[in-house]
């Protein structure tokens, strides 16, 4: 039997071309014929990598990977004129960063704003200018609307945040029908877009909730009983670690992006190791495991890897240490051609190792334990 696994996608803007990198990766090495792919989680830009491939698997499209790649080649700036309004964003950010020009402080609602990104975009295709005529260019509302609730695998779990509430809020696949406005709202940054609005309530940035959403992928209310996960691989955009005490401005906020995106991830994850503990030292009964299908610890990336051998370790699917350092705050809204490349490019050289690496600790198996 094959286990059962959860993907988790980090949330980080452009940077979650990386993602769609390890999609490609896992879709040409097969993955589906060693893994049961139960449900999907994801933020952001990571929701709308985990939506893609979701309504993939859904439709069941070949190669699984196609859309998720396609959406993604069409968010680059293609033209002269959106290569244009792609570098003065990024390189006034920069200046901005770096103190060498003032920040200015906007609602992205105020008709000043909007008309002057109306100007800015003039001649650029609503694709690139739009999120919302972007994810409908590659997803047909009516098709979608159509599927309806999906309570079989795999469900799909998206981050945001209830701005009127203060609550982390999960749409569920599970519970209810999903919609492109669930996206958006997971990739509403406050600073750039209006809250998204949804059945009277207010949502903004899922970054500010689950990044991505974990504890969820082992709560039935959401995903069901029968589709709790043995494994949960995170596709982690943030890095951890930092070589040294930023002092710059800009790599203040840089670090500070990176804290504030993992500060939810590693909660979740010592929730989980906690349960975990409690199953390896018996503390629940096997008829209560049996109801959900767990024969032993779920497999997560430890919060802090300092014990490689524990029973339900696996590694992170995380860039390689050369882009991650080279990456900066302002590189989460570039959307430049090289950039994404190599983002993708990044992502199926760490998806195909980390498939390998999988598949190679399973063979190393003893052979009749369970999965």
């Amino acid at each position: 039997m094959k286990p059962k696994v959860a993907i988790a996608c980090q949330g980080g803007g452009s940077q979650t071309a990386f993602t769609a990198g390890v999609f490609k990766a896992l879709a040409e090495n097969n993955v589906r014929d060693h893994f049961d792919i139960v449900s999907i989680s994801g933020t952001s830009g990571g929701a709308i990598c985990g939506f893609l491939l979701w309504y993939a698997m859904k439709r069941d499209e070949k190669p699984l990977c196609q859309r998720v790649l396609d959406f993604w080649d069409d968010n680059i700036a293609k033209t002269p004129r959106e290569r244009l309004f792609n570098d003065a964003v990024i390189h006034s950010l920069y200046l901005a960063g770096k103190g060498l020009i003032p920040q200015y402080h906007l609602s992205p609602s105020s008709p000043l704003v909007r008309g002057s990104l109306k100007a800015a975009t003039f001649g650029i295709r609503s694709e690139f200018s739009d999120l919302k005529a972007l994810l409908e260019a590659h997803v047909d509302a009516h098709e979608l609307a159509a599927l309806g609730r999906q309570p079989e695998p795999p469900i799909l779990i998206i981050g945001a945040c209830n701005v009127l509430t203060g609550r982390l809020h999960k749409f569920s696949s599970y519970l209810e029908p999903i919609k492109i406005d669930h996206l958006l709202a997971s990739a509403c940054v406050p600073s750039i877009f209006p809250a998204v609005q949804i059945d009277g309530m207010a949502y903004w940035d899922g970054l500010f909730s689950d990044n991505p959403p974990i504890a969820t992928l082992i709560d039935p209310r959401f995903v069901g009983s029968r589709n709790i996960p043995n494994e949960i691989w995170v596709i982690k955009i943030n890095p951890t670690a930092a070589d040294e005490i930023p002092v710059a401005p800009d790599d203040i906020l840089d670090r500070h992006n990176e804290l504030t995106g993992n500060i939810s991830l590693f909660h979740s994850l010592r929730q989980i190791e906690r349960i975990n503990d409690f199953i390896i030292e018996g503390a629940f009964k096997d008829e209560f495991l049996a109801k959900f299908d767990i024969k032993e610890p779920i497999k997560i990336p430890r919060s802090f890897p300092d014990d490689p051998e524990a029973p339900y370790h696996i590694p992170r699917i995380e860039m390689s240490v050369e882009l991650a350092k080279s990456l900066t705050y302002e590189s989460k809204l570039d959307r430049s051609p090289e950039h994404i490349a190599r983002l993708i490019r990044d992502g199926e050289e760490q998806g195909a190792w980390f498939l390998a690496s999988r598949l190679k600790q399973a063979d190393a198996r003893p052979q009749g334990r369970s999965e």
